[in-house]
């Protein structure tokens, strides 16, 4: 009877330590999510906090991921000054420049791509920026994202077709499929392996 009721109180001992760090990443993200500017900056003040690139544990968003869906500048700008990671996957592999583009946020490409992120990381089904913006039949962030280097002749994992094939099958978008094709292929280095 001792040893079960021993093992209870153990157990209802070490929750609380682990519960009360997943809720301290509860509170940031819930924060982020409502915009309390004053409760996240007093978090991420904290001395040693590391809160920044916190994850959701259902989707994998991060507080950039959030602020990108929004098209919230400021916070952009801020939680990348303060070491948000700009190449951040979510669960599906989304990055935050593949979910401005999503959102329709082109501003959002060239402070992303300052803070250093890439152009081309595509999603869990490769499809990158770029490819989703030739899809959107978005001209202005087309020319961001090849602004900022995005390969146009990188394919996705579903259908095997670049941002390249994509704007040549439209039709209807004859703009964004010229701006394509007088962007020059990039050269690929051939791959080599060890000799047997």
């Amino acid at each position: 009877m001792r040893r079960p009721l021993l093992t209870v109180l153990l157990l209802s001992l070490a929750v609380p330590a682990g519960a009360q760090q997943q809720s301290e990443s509860y509170k940031f993200l819930q924060a982020v999510r409502d915009a309390k500017g004053n409760d996240v900056i007093a978090m991420m003040d904290r001395p040693g906090s590391t809160l920044v690139n916190t994850r959701d544990v259902a989707n994998g968003e991060t507080a950039l991921h959030i602020v990108v869906k929004r098209g919230d500048t400021p916070y952009v700008n801020y939680l990348l000054g303060k070491g948000a990671d700009a190449n951040a996957r979510d669960a599906r592999g989304n990055t935050p420049m593949l979910l401005a583009v999503n959102a329709g946020q082109g501003d959002l490409i060239a402070i992303l791509a300052r803070a250093r992120a890439n152009p081309n990381l595509g999603n869990s089904a490769g499809e990158t920026p770029l490819i989703r913006a030739v899809q959107r039949r978005d001209l202005g962030m087309v020319r961001e994202l090849l602004a900022v280097n995005a390969d146009p002749d990188q394919p996705d994992v579903v259908a095997g077709k670049s941002a390249r094939d994509y704007a040549t099958e439209d039709a209807r978008n004859v703009t964004v499929a010229k701006l394509i094709a007088e962007t020059p292929k990039r050269v690929r280095r051939a791959v080599s392996g060890p000799r047997l």
